[in-house]
């Protein structure tokens, strides 16, 4: 059995079921108990990157009576399309998949993502479980129950809301994550103390190099607390329709850029430069002190992430931002803070208030 494991509930709502979210080491041994005895068979659903991994986890559930089968698919957001998609549905056909059986994806936020969308899809919806392997999967993208694929149009724009049965974030795949990744998802992390809980940015201003480094001394902390903060809000808005949206601070211009950048850019670099343009417009809308606001710079600075995009991509980065989900017809919605921990919704911002935020930011 796994030691010292924080268990964090998920409440079910809108007829789903509820599910805990497992933080700790050496997790994998509560596999099975997730799967349970209905299943006959598992699929893993794991990208090239973590092929030994995929297969290990496949002989393992073999071993326990399962009839296993390993998928593997495209390495981060190349993963996340239609195609890869069909794929994962004709490898599940072909190995009998019924209604009882349970999908296991193992891998970042991208194969998180598809798993939990090729789950929702086939035989409208089959039970499934994350095994997040970086920080960014296990703060964000395994917790919520949000799945789905990108297109050429947007990211994230086909999916489903379809939550896991259980998420197992086992901290020893962060040991073997290379730095950029792992400093990427402290974007999500950071998010997480300015809409939430600002003791995780105490935590971080305490020693910003400890924190870019899982083997920091807050490092389960930082994870357990950004998960606790998602936990809340999924909780009593599991669909998007009132709270959830301040999960989405620093998000509609972060995924503008990744769009743009045709998802070469790190998701937790594209919401870095996008916060650090949230706090410029809060400030400038009147809404957000200066302190606070200047916060946003320091602390992301001094993880080593990202301020800044090119100046003159703007016009393009507007377009990319009305067809962003969030967005209400042609009418531009954006996250921004009316204090530390105090996120509400700005619509239909002045253009010209947009562009003197961009300034900030751009280069």
């Amino acid at each position: 059995m796994s030691e010292a494991v924080t268990r964090i509930q998920i409440a079910g709502t809108a007829g789903t079921e509820p599910y805990e979210v497992l933080v700790g080491r050496q997790l994998l041994g509560e596999l099975a108990g997730l799967i349970g005895q209905k299943a006959k068979r598992v699929a893993v659903i794991h990208p090239e990157a973590l092929a030994e991994t995929g297969d290990a986890l496949r002989a393992d559930l073999v071993e326990q009576g399962y009839e296993a089968v390993a998928i593997q698919v495209p390495n981060a957001e190349e993963a996340k399309t239609a195609e890869v998609a069909a794929y994962c549905w004709k490898a599940l056909g072909q190995s009998g998949f019924t209604r009882t059986d349970v999908v296991v994806g193992v891998g970042g936020g991208a194969t998180t993502d598809l798993a939990g969308f090729v789950a929702a899809t086939w035989l409208r919806g089959v039970r499934w479980i994350a095994v997040p392997t970086t920080v960014l999967a296990m703060v964000d993208a395994a917790v919520g129950g949000k799945t789905g694929i990108n297109t050429a149009e947007g990211k994230n724009l086909v999916g489903a809301f379809h939550p896991p049965a259980g998420v197992l974030c086992d901290l020893a795949a962060l040991d073997s994550l290379p730095v950029h990744d792992y400093v990427s998802g402290l974007a999500e992390v950071i998010k997480a103390g300015f809409i939430a809980d600002p003791v995780i940015l105490d935590l971080i201003e305490s020693d910003p190099e400890a924190a870019r480094t899982p083997a920091g001394p807050h490092t389960a902390e930082l994870i357990e607390r950004s998960i606790r903060v998602k936990a809340d809000v999924v909780s009593s808005d599991l669909k998007e329709t009132g709270r959830r949206e301040i999960l989405n601070y620093g998000h509609t211009l972060g995924h503008a850029i990744e769009k743009n950048e045709r998802y070469k850019w790190r998701h937790g670099a594209a919401v870095a430069v996008g916060m650090h343009f949230a706090a410029e417009l809060g400030r400038l809308a009147g809404r957000l002190d200066d302190a606070t606001a200047d916060r946003h710079r320091a602390v992301l600075e001094s993880v080593g992430l990202p301020l800044h995009y090119r100046y003159d991509q703007w016009p393009k980065l507007v377009e990319a931002m009305k067809v962003d989900k969030k967005s209400r017809g042609d009418l531009l919605r954006f996250i921004v803070l009316d204090g530390l921990a105090r996120p509400t919704v700005l619509e239909g911002p002045d253009p010209a208030v947009l562009l003197a935020a961009y300034g900030e930011v751009g280069q």
